[in-house]
């Protein structure tokens, strides 16, 4: 196996380690950086479900479908990154405030892809809300509580 040389700027800060040409993200974050990282979820390992949403700058992506060589020197925003302090990031306490966690498993990737969505589009729809949503799977809250959390940030509150 082909070790790379590999700078990941994660929730802000530089990291440079040697990864396998063939690695995930998923398996950098959790186990390469040494960050405790585990809130990227890995659920299906097919890209189904959305619990390994990431950020990579500004736009959610699947970790366990990416390669970590691809998104070397690029700015990566895992769950871990939104909180300032403790601090919770509006998203977050919506979500807390809402009851749209259970489980709380796909809450850091529902968060990850609203937040996607709320920094391209800081007032969307219903639909829009939806439809960034649709690649992350809940089998416990439902989505309504989810989606009411993501349009009560957006900017008006909808």
């Amino acid at each position: 196996m082909k070790k790379i040389e590999a700078t990941f700027i994660v929730n802000g800060n530089p990291y440079e380690i040697y990864v396998d040409s063939h690695a995930l993200l998923i398996e950098v974050l959790r186990d390469e950086l040494g960050c405790k990282l585990n809130g990227v979820h890995e659920s299906c390992g097919s890209g189904d479900c959305g619990a390994c949403t990431v950020l990579v700058d500004g736009e959610p992506i699947l970790s366990c479908m990416t390669l970590a060589v691809s998104v070397r020197g690029k700015a990566i925003t895992t769950i871990e990154g939104l909180a300032k302090g403790t601090e919770l990031h509006p998203l977050q306490e919506a979500f807390v405030s809402n009851g749209a966690i259970q489980c709380g498993y796909c809450t850091p990737g529902m968060i990850l892809s609203a937040k996607g969505l709320l920094d391209q589009n800081p007032n969307p729809s219903e639909l829009e809300v939806k439809k960034a949503l649709a690649g992350n799977l809940c089998r416990c809250t439902g989505y309504k509580k989810i989606i009411d959390a993501v349009l009560r940030v957006s900017k008006g509150g909808n």
